[in-house]
């Protein structure tokens, strides 16, 4: 499949590195203090983040375009980073990881069961609904540490969206024009399914950061209308902007 553009993703990832690098990590000296609820959900967010990511890269070698396979290595890269920060977060609190968790093992296998098409559409899923919960773990909590970590994570997921909202477009391009509308149409029932399990197992924690259940369903939601206009527009600066502007975050 030819896609083609992301020389330029893998350009922006690449530069991320590197700023962060300069960076540095946050003073995880200062520590940390949250409600147990809240630790309860950054742990099970921490199993979601950690994995080697091999099997999307397989795939992504598969599909025979090289600056694709690079740029989704520095994605993954990201990714097993926010896992190391939310580990060192829970360590700042005297929290321990989680071995597993069974969201996280439900997704996995969904993911590995299909082709690259389909697994990136589970994995927006996952994505769309982080963007909501870093945002509230950003906004909701008067503790400095938890603050500037789940900043740092939203910057790089408002830049994961918009990256898979590119191949996705390239990848639903292959399918005939009238059926990738209901196609992005299930993968939003899809959404609702899931942010409904994660509302109901993450109520007490979203209530101690002000967001209650219905408010979170409802601003994911709301979110997912730019996710599915990227996908289906054919420009990508006007994909990327619609994310931007629409997402909510």
């Amino acid at each position: 499949m030819g896609t083609g553009g992301f020389a330029e993703w893998t350009r922006r990832f690449e530069d991320e590195r590197e700023r962060r690098r300069v960076q540095g990590d946050p003073d995880w000296g200062r520590g940390a203090t949250l409600h147990p609820a809240v630790w309860a959900g950054v742990q099970r967010f921490q199993v979601g983040e950690d994995g080697d990511g091999g099997n999307l890269i397989g795939k992504a070698d598969q599909a025979g375009d090289a600056d694709y396979g690079a740029a989704v290595r520095l994605f993954v890269a990201e990714e097993q980073n926010h896992a190391r920060l939310l580990a060192r977060l829970l360590a700042a609190g005297g929290v321990p990881t989680l071995a597993g968790h069974w969201s996280d093992a439900v997704f996995v296998r969904l993911r590995r069961l299909m082709g690259l098409r389909l697994e990136l559409l589970v994995l927006m899923i996952a994505e769309v609904v982080a963007l909501r919960y870093y945002r509230a773990l950003r906004d909701g909590t008067d503790d400095a540490l938890t603050t500037e970590v789940a900043g740092r994570i939203l910057s790089d997921e408002e830049r994961h969206v918009p990256f898979h909202c590119d191949r996705l477009n390239a990848s639903l391009a292959e399918l005939p024009r009238a059926v990738r509308r209901p196609v992005m149409g299930l993968w939003r029932l899809l959404l609702l399914a899931v942010c409904a399990v994660v509302a109901a197992d993450h109520g007490p924690a979203l209530r101690r950061l002000g967001t209650g259940r219905l408010r979170f369903v409802r601003d994911v939601m709301a979110s997912s209308h730019a996710v599915v206009s990227a996908v289906l527009t054919a420009a990508p600066g006007v994909r990327r902007q619609a994310v931007r502007d629409r997402s909510g975050v």
